[in-house]
């Protein structure tokens, strides 16, 4: 038998394009149409199409690690309360060049109170956006933002206008439902000229598409890249005849779990809340889905910004046998009659399983299951989102769909916290309150997986699950 390291090589050379033409994408989603984020929520698709065509102040590279976009460069002063941007050299994709009064009013328009852009309530310490000189913006704080970078390089942040497109690093130069994307010239280059003898490698051709539609269209080699897989999808991939090699999983950091939006009846008490997260079996819970993606018990992944570690729910001590005979006992326990639950799932075989497991759960306890579509009302709600920068309030404010007066309180605090240190001592708190409320049931972290052929050598898996499209081969710019 051939060594299992040259069997790993002749799947990948089974998968493998050539490297020939433009680069094809399959995002999973709708087709990509580009939308002020300030009014509609952005799916895979369109988040790829604006991060490409519409880059903000600063964008991630391959590997989620922030680089220059608009900004040239920046400089940070007055002890963090102050971020100072020197534009560079740019055009709209109408070709009219971009002004620091045109930056300033579109960072605005995202960020004023009425924005429906998801990251404008944890861009509440931004106070003024001011222009300084015709290439340099300053964006001033009322506390300290250490993430702010990581935040202004969100696709939700990069800068488009209606009539005139954004700045690149891509412009589209087919806009059909799967548009064809091409380097953008760079006017602060030396060789203009140079830039417009683009070769057919340097193009991409993004199309959004169903998981199935995509795995598919990968194992016939007519992609080079599925970006956006979730757990939802995911079993799809090991009937899809794709190689192994071919297969990325990237170290999401983010929150996968259920949120308990319904506290009424047998949820209105946090000991029957706090029951029903220890009973549930994360092991098989996960290993249903995917062999090796690792259970969680906590709301936050490590102790990031907080002034304490994690907080652990006390029904973590417990073995399994007495987390399950705690939820047991408070189901025959409780008075206002049979205990029922919906549960809110999105489609897909991954859903079915994770959905397969918590029902397992409720009905072993008493409790009538009933799944619901994502979007439907429900007692239970499963959240699965990358976070979008390393901070504990992060997690705390996504976990909290409600939670106790207590809990909201202590996170509101730590958002207006005045200093740094004060913040990371509220966080803490914060996380005791809302683990103490037993508000939210973490169970694993985000699974976000790609489809990659070989050719695409600059593509790397990072913690933002995020990669660029002007970042996949090693020789586009």
């Amino acid at each position: 038998m051939a060594p299992p390291a040259l069997l790993v090589l002749a799947l990948a050379a089974c998968n493998q394009r050539p490297d020939t033409g433009a680069v094809v994408v399959s995002a999973i989603g709708a087709p990509p149409r580009a939308a002020d984020p300030a009014r509609k929520s952005l799916d895979t698709p369109a988040r790829l199409l604006m991060d490409a065509t519409a880059e903000g102040l600063v964008r991630f590279d391959a590997s989620g690690q922030i680089e220059p976009g608009l900004a040239e460069r920046w400089i940070v002063i007055d002890d963090g309360m102050s971020y100072i941007f020197r534009l560079r050299n740019a055009q709209w994709s109408d070709g009219s060049g971009v002004t620091a009064d045109q930056v300033v009013a579109l960072l605005r328009h995202q960020l004023h109170p009425g924005s429906r852009n998801p990251l404008a309530p944890f861009l509440t310490a931004v106070d003024e956006i001011v222009v300084m000189t015709p290439q340099v913006i300053e964006v001033r704080l009322r506390r300290p933002r250490p993430d702010l970078l990581k935040l202004f390089a969100q696709p939700e942040l990069a800068l488009w206008r209606p009539r005139s497109g954004g700045a690149g690093p891509l412009r589209i130069v087919r806009a059909t439902a799967s548009p064809l994307l091409r380097p953008a010239l760079d006017p602060g280059r030396a060789d203009p000229d140079d830039q417009r003898q683009s070769r057919p490698e340097d193009d991409v051709r993004l199309i959004g598409e169903r998981a199935a539609r995509a795995i598919v269209r990968f194992a016939a080699h007519e992609s080079d890249l599925v970006s956006g897989g979730t757990f939802a999808d995911w079993p799809l991939v090991a009937i899809g005849g794709v190689a192994p090699a071919n297969i990325r999983i990237d170290p999401a950091a983010g929150l996968f779990g259920l949120a308990i939006e319904r506290r009424a009846g047998f949820l209105a008490d946090p000991a029957n809340r706090a029951a029903l997260a220890g009973a549930i079996d994360r092991t098989a819970l996960t290993g249903a889905v995917m062999a090796g993606w690792e259970p969680i018990e906590r709301v936050l992944p490590d102790q990031l910004d907080s002034a304490a570690p994690p907080a652990v729910p006390g029904w973590s001590l417990l073995t399994p046998d007495q987390r399950r005979d705690a939820l047991r006992g408070r189901v025959a326990a409780f008075s206002g009659g049979p205990v029922t639950m919906t549960v809110a799932l999105p489609r897909g075989p991954g859903g079915t399983l994770v959905y397969a497991q918590v029902a397992a759960t409720l009905l072993s306890a008493g409790i009538t299951a009933r799944r619901v579509d994502a979007d439907a009302s429900a007692d239970l709600r499963l959240i699965d989102i990358v976070a979008p920068y390393d901070s504990a309030r992060w997690y705390l404010a996504q976990a909290c769909r409600p939670c106790s007066a207590d809990a909201a309180a202590a996170i509101a605090a730590a958002r207006d916290a005045p200093t740094r240190a004060d913040r990371s001592r509220l966080i803490a708190a914060a996380d005791v309150a809302l683990t103490g409320d037993a508000a939210f049931i973490p169970l694993a972290r985000p699974l976000r997986w790609s489809l990659v052929a070989i050719r695409l050598r600059q593509w790397q898996a990072n913690a933002r699950a995020w990669h660029p499209l002007n970042r996949l081969r090693a020789d586009t710019n």
